[in-house]
């Protein structure tokens, strides 16, 4: 019994001096998204479905939430932003081609029609990005209008 107090012991102290580093936050301004919003024209009810559900791990902002601040919380988290940024970034549109952003739109339609996006590990937090069959349709919607614009739009050969 002596031994397991022992090393819960050193796993408390480890936990503790822990909490003292963390990775690097994504805390940008959320102007960044402002080229990809002029761009793709979204209604005001898809732009707050857009803040409340993708900007948090799809964009240069996190809107961190308490918990953030718990090691190994804050890893996971940090993991989760830099994959979903590294699929989609909405901070960085200006540098996707044509053809890139209308495949992105491609993959952010079939992603949300099949409920796939957000993750049910954000929902699960984020009860306010559980997107209803209605905000699925205007997101749909929304998505195949700004594909419309990227098929019509003139390509450099």
């Amino acid at each position: 019994m002596k031994i397991v107090k022992k090393i819960l012991l050193v796993l408390l102290v480890v936990f503790i001096i822990a909490q003292f580093f963390g990775p690097e936050r994504n805390e940008g301004s959320m102007e960044s998204v402002n080229a990809f919003l002029a761009e793709t024209k979204p209604s005001e009810e898809v732009k707050a479905i857009l803040t409340e559900t993708c900007f948090d791990c799809h964009s240069n902002h996190t809107v961190y939430p308490w918990y953030n601040k718990i090691t190994p919380v804050n890893y996971w988290l940090a993991e989760h932003v830099a994959d979903g940024k590294k699929h989609f970034n909405v901070s960085q549109w200006d540098n996707y081609s044509i053809k890139k952003k209308d495949h992105k739109f491609e993959e952010l339609i079939e992603e949300v029609e099949e409920k796939e996006m957000p993750l049910p590990s954000y929902t699960y937090t984020h009860s306010g990005a559980n997107l209803t069959e209605a905000q699925i349709k205007q997101m749909v919607a929304w998505g195949n209008k700004v594909r419309m614009g990227y098929a019509l739009a003139p390509r450099p050969e």
